[in-house]
């Protein structure tokens, strides 16, 4: 009997604390012109298991709702221990009664550069500053976390989008760029800054009735789940009007650009005619896409 409680205490424990990412992760270093030397190789193992084995929040995700995301780090140059990169991150989640991931997350993120000893102790710690390093990948993981929460509950990030603004308050200390209002308006500070601000308030309205009262419904009602996703470029637009070519917006359509034709060039006719026009109004680097709506 005590034995059967031990092997019962241990699993409790073990799916108390799984992880919340299933993310693969890619250290490319073809640019250095020395893509095979060993510290690369190191550097993607190590962040690999950093992200992945790394218990971020405290709740218990079971391992089929692990969040599917990737990180590709793309080094530029290095020398010595100091590493200059990009690293581009992508998220994506399941649509409810389908086997289709929808994309969440779509960032680009230039401004990274860190220093790392191979094998070096990778640790987070929510509170201080260790490392650029640490403090990006962390940053990252949160803005998946909340942007998957926002999907599923409105508002529903909240917890991980102030962490990921604690991370960028105290990262601001070890002057790297990225972390301030300085350093340009697509930085990790803008767009945390923006997501948590009321005034893009409508963006977070967006991602919910978008996924979970648009895109969760379209396998049993194809038209109804079109026509709410429709209705929210009506909201985007309210807040491309309060201000106009925002970052946020470039965010959404990154991710979501090809989606959108796709899900409006097939399926139950609808007229795309205001749909487009609202489109090509708030997000007009993708003209080209939305020519090709006519359904």
């Amino acid at each position: 009997m005590r034995k059967l409680i031990f092997i019962f205490f241990i699993a409790c424990t073990t799916a108390g604390f799984s992880q919340e990412l299933n993310c693969n992760l890619v250290v490319n270093a073809q640019q250095t012109g020395n893509e095979n030397v060993q510290v690369f190789k190191t550097l993607e193992r190590q962040l690999t298991e950093f992200i992945n084995n790394t218990q971020w929040t405290n709740t218990a995700y079971k391992p089929q709702e692990r969040i599917d995301c990737s990180m590709v780090i793309n080094i530029n140059d290095y020398n010595s221990d100091v590493f200059q990169a990009t690293i581009q991150v992508q998220s994506s989640r399941p649509v409810f009664n389908s086997t289709y991931s929808t994309p969440v997350y779509n960032f680009n993120d230039r401004n990274f550069t860190f220093k790392y000893l191979e094998f070096q102790n990778l640790v987070y710690n929510p509170t201080q500053f260790e490392s650029n390093l640490v403090s990006v990948l962390a940053y990252h993981v949160f803005m998946i976390l909340g942007l998957d929460a926002d999907t599923f509950e409105l508002n529903g990030g909240d917890p991980f989008f102030k962490q990921a603004q604690t991370i960028t308050n105290f990262s601001q200390q070890g002057n790297y760029k990225g972390w301030k209002l300085e350093d340009g308006q697509q930085s990790r500070f803008v767009l945390i800054d923006n997501i948590l601000s009321p005034t893009f308030k409508e963006f977070r309205t967006v991602m919910y009735n978008y996924h979970r009262n648009g895109l969760d419904i379209m396998a049993d009602n194809d038209k109804k789940g079109k026509e709410v996703i429709a209705k929210v470029f009506e909201d985007l637009r309210t807040m491309n009007n309060q201000r106009p070519n925002s970052f946020l917006m470039r965010v959404f359509f990154d991710a979501k650009s090809n989606e959108i034709l796709d899900i409006f060039s097939g399926g139950p006719k609808m007229n795309v005619t205001e749909i487009k026009d609202i489109l090509n109004r708030i997000a007009p680097t993708h003209a080209s896409k939305w020519r090709e709506i006519n359904f």
